[in-house]
């Protein structure tokens, strides 16, 4: 079932072809024609000359039409009382995030109702003389009718005993698919059968959504409100995760990514993984400073968002034991807003679930946008941009391997622990790591009954990793390779020495004690304590790593430790430990 992922079947067509429409609406921005405009999509999706989908125009169309509301990031209309298709979007025709939750619904006129967990007897059976089906059943659910075997539903178990002994292999396991690629239990039934998201079970990783064969669950999206903003010429700025490597198209380079996008218009692009070089280091100081002393049993990353909040909401116990790091996502996007503070960042990625981690009140003024990658292909489609016809004179900065590595199930602990080695060479690192919700709970059970301590844990929601989250365009095998290429043909494995030494112990643990949090204001704060000028990079931690590196270098300092402490006691600022 999971093979899906990545195929461009009909409902990649269907979705692709909404997230299209719905981006030209943005890009002509017209207010006057706009609910005209939204209401004749559905006709011009689904109509008698369109290739058929459903066994009716009219159910198709009422699908589109909630498809398209939730691609213009407004919920689903009720099914109890009359509700106009454009209700709202006056609200949301505007140039900045718009983020109704939930971020995950499911399409009640698409449901096709699956049977959740039922064992059944097909044609294939051939009524064998040594029926061992009905020899292993332990309720005697199992009898023979018109000599074949048959599957009484009202005492069957479900223990699946007698598909596991047929011969045969006559006898089918139905069940729910968007049931059983959610790790968590999310998936319920309502009154008539259909399906329906538990919200306070949801994580919001979209495996659900991609594994629905009827295109019954979807997220919403900021495509029309980004693509709004880009129409009105803002300085818009974009960061794009590293497992875009073949997303879209085989002979794709980053440059072309790159000019494309600028053709967008946006006017820079930055690799997300510089933001995971950062991550990389301040992990490996993490697990070495409070792990291997024992501080802390063990550490969980917190790259991936739909295995951070998992953890939160099953396992509130060990919410001290998640690792406080930025995320890349969040790391690199103070980086870009330092430089340029009156520009719009946007992140785009594989990752649904970043939608949500963009909406956090820590988070929201550093990520304007969140575009899948599905959705950035869309755009470009709106805009009729062929990638193959734009190359940009350079590519994006030069992350290393490690922090292009992260894109991949395995990749965020392997690149902490190249870190851990080359930094501590006497400290053993321990890693363990989980891909997909259901093997993450599992290794979260083990952590918190004392299993696991010593280790490194790495959680990623997506089995196989962000090159197989829910907003990715090919299939996992396919962009493995092609990430494993990335990585290997990066010019640096792992982050500079230098950066553990001047940032590694301060990176984002550190607290300003009376306001300011940005390198602006320790510049200013450094100035009064030192009476010398100095410029800070981005985020507290960089700055204050800056400043020590430029006092280093002029000689006010014999060591980064008395650097680190003088500048700290002048500024007022704690490291927590």
């Amino acid at each position: 079932m999971q093979m899906m992922r990545g195929l461009h079947t009909p409902v990649r067509a269907i979705r692709r072809r909404v997230f299209k429409e719905v981006a030209e609406l943005g890009f002509k921005a017209d207010a006057d024609t706009l609910l005209a405009d939204m209401e004749a999509i559905p006709y011009a999706i689904v109509n008698e000359d369109a290739e058929k989908y459903r066994e009716s125009v009219y159910r198709a169309r009422a699908i589109v039409r909630e498809r398209l509301r939730l691609a213009m990031g407004l919920s689903l209309r009720p099914e109890n009382k009359p509700v106009h298709l454009t209700a709202g979007v006056e609200a949301r025709n505007i140039s900045e995030k718009y983020y109704d939750p939930p971020l995950m619904q499911v399409v009640p006129s698409a449901c096709e109702s699956c049977e959740e967990n039922k064992y059944e007897v097909s044609n294939i059976c051939k009524g064998c003389l040594a029926h061992p089906c009905q020899e292993v059943c332990p309720r005697d659910a199992i009898s023979m009718v018109n000599g074949r075997s048959y599957i009484d539903q009202d005492k069957c178990i479900k223990c699946g005993k007698c598909k596991s002994v047929c011969p045969y292999d006559a006898i089918a396991k139905k069940e729910r698919p968007c049931q059983k690629a959610c790790g968590v239990n999310a998936i319920k039934s309502d009154k008539v059968g259909r399906a329906y998201i538990d919200p306070e079970k949801c994580v919001s990783c979209g495996m659900c959504m991609v594994s629905c064969p009827f295109g019954a669950i979807s997220d919403k999206s900021q495509i029309f409100q980004l693509a709004r903003a880009l129409s009105e010429g803002e300085n818009i700025i974009a960061e794009i995760a590293p497992a875009f490597v073949g997303q879209f198209g085989d002979n794709i380079t980053p440059r072309n990514i790159k000019a494309a996008l600028r053709e967008l218009g946006f006017s820079e692009v930055y690799e997300v993984a510089l933001g995971a070089d950062i991550g990389a280091v301040a992990e490996a100081h993490h697990y070495v400073e409070k792990v291997v002393t024992g501080e802390l049993p063990f550490l969980l990353t917190s790259c991936c968002p739909s295995w951070a909040v998992m953890a939160k909401k099953f396992f509130p116990d060990l919410i001290d034991q998640i690792s406080q790091e930025l995320t890349p996502m969040v790391a690199t996007a103070r980086t870009i807003k330092q430089k340029h503070p009156d520009a719009k960042v946007v992140f785009i990625g594989p990752c649904a679930a970043k939608k949500l981690e963009a909406s956090r009140r820590s988070v929201r003024s550093d990520v304007d946008f969140v575009i899948t990658f599905e959705e950035l292909q869309a755009m470009f489609d709106a805009k009729e941009i062929d990638l193959t016809e734009y190359e940009a004179e350079s590519s994006f900065h030069d992350a290393t391997g490690a922090g292009r590595g992260y894109g991949c199930a395995g990749g965020v602990a392997e690149a902490i622990e190249k870190c851990i080695n080359e930094y501590y060479p006497d400290v053993q690192v321990n890693i363990e790591h989980a891909e997909g919700l259901a093997e993450c709970k599992k290794i979260l059970t083990l952590a918190k009954a004392g299993k696991m301590n010593g280790c490194l844990i790495e959680g990623m929601g997506c089995p196989g990793g962000c090159i197989a989250g829910a907003g990715t365009n090919i299939p996992l095998p396919k962009a493995k390779k092609n990430l494993a290429a990335f990585v290997k043909n990066s010019s640096k494995s792992i982050p500079a020495k230098e950066l553990e030494e001047i940032t590694g112990r301060t990176y984002s643990r550190i607290h300003v004690v009376g306001g300011g949090s940005n390198a602006g204001y320790l510049n200013e704060l450094t100035a009064k304590a030192t009476g010398k000028e100095v410029h800070a990079g981005p985020g507290e931690a960089t700055a204050i790593g800056n400043i020590t590196a430029q006092m280093l270098k002029a000689g006010d300092f014999k060591s980064v430790e008395e650097a680190r402490t003088t500048i700290h006691e002048s500024f007022g600022i704690k490291i927590h430990k």
